[in-house]
């Protein structure tokens, strides 16, 4: 909740009361409020978390509100930064930094963060997906190669809000096609490895579909025994979508991140099914 020693946009206050409640009635957790619960959840068993960005303080589509500013005063309050917090790590435990324009030397930066301290989870979101143009060279020299190069392990996460919107040029798409054929992954019935897929392949690629996938895709960066750079197709449109809220039991201990969500529709029969098309739009 929001302190009261000050006073905040009524906007602000709505949408904090609407988390609270969605918490408290156990439904309709939102996108915004699965990352925060995320982020909450790391802290207090002792990581730290790191996003920077654009706009990453209030997020560019109005969703997360990591800092919220005093309209009475100077100043902001930031609420993760509150879970777990010792006189040592005092503003430590979560930094959200809104960067400047220049992708290459930002995700060049964040990246050797994750690569200094991997028990960082250490997100750059870029305010539009299409802007990690800007930063292809190092997504290609470093993020997609740095472990078959040097044998340097990275945990980095990329958010890249994506989908063709009709907002033209620079604010459509990821081109999530160039992540695809950057990524070394196999994944055939025959040679599944007994270890965790995503140790026999470069980067990993999601584009989560609810609130919870994307609460446990974030939560696994850090409590898997190793690291590996992710690439999230972040939605735009879906952020506020009600029928991507979850409910608090798929955040419940014994749940995980679901690399694919069945057909939830009883008339389709899998057996029956000869092929399966993902769609990135």
């Amino acid at each position: 909740m929001l302190p009261t020693d000050g006073k905040f946009h009524n906007n602000i206050v709505k949408i904090f009361k609407d988390r609270n409640r969605s918490i408290v009635e156990k439904t309709g957790i939102d996108w915004g409020t699965a990352e925060a619960l995320a982020f909450a959840t790391l802290i207090d068993k002792g990581y730290h978390v790191r996003l920077s960005g654009q706009d990453v303080e209030r997020g560019t589509f109005s969703h997360r509100h990591a800092h919220v500013f005093y309209q009475d005063k100077d100043g902001h309050y930031c609420p993760i930064s509150k879970v777990k917090q010792t006189a040592a790590e005092e503003g430590r435990n979560f930094i959200a930094s809104c960067s400047h324009l220049s992708e290459y030397a930002v995700l060049g930066f964040e990246y050797g963060y994750a690569s200094c301290l991997p028990n960082t989870l250490t997100l750059w979101e870029a305010q539009f997906g299409d802007f990690a143009n800007g930063a292809q060279i190092m997504i290609d020299q470093f993020v997609t190669s740095g472990e078959s190069k040097w044998n340097l392990h990275n945990g980095l996460v990329m958010l890249l809000p994506h989908g063709f919107d009709g907002n033209g040029p620079e604010h459509s798409s990821c081109r999530i096609e160039r992540y695809l054929q950057s990524s070394d992954s196999y994944d055939s019935p025959l040679t599944l490895p007994k270890r965790d897929l995503y140790e026999e392949c470069n980067i990993q690629i999601v584009n989560c579909s609810t609130a919870a996938q994307y609460f446990h895709v974030l939560r696994r960066q850090m409590l898997r025994p190793f690291r590996k750079p992710l690439i999230v197709v972040a939605p735009k449109k879906m952020l506020k979508m009600r029928e991507v809220a979850s409910d608090m039991s798929e955040f419940a201990s014994g749940t995980q991140f679901k690399r694919v969500i069945p057909e939830q529709n009883d008339a389709i029969k899998p057996e029956k099914c000869r092929k399966v098309i993902f769609c990135s739009g």
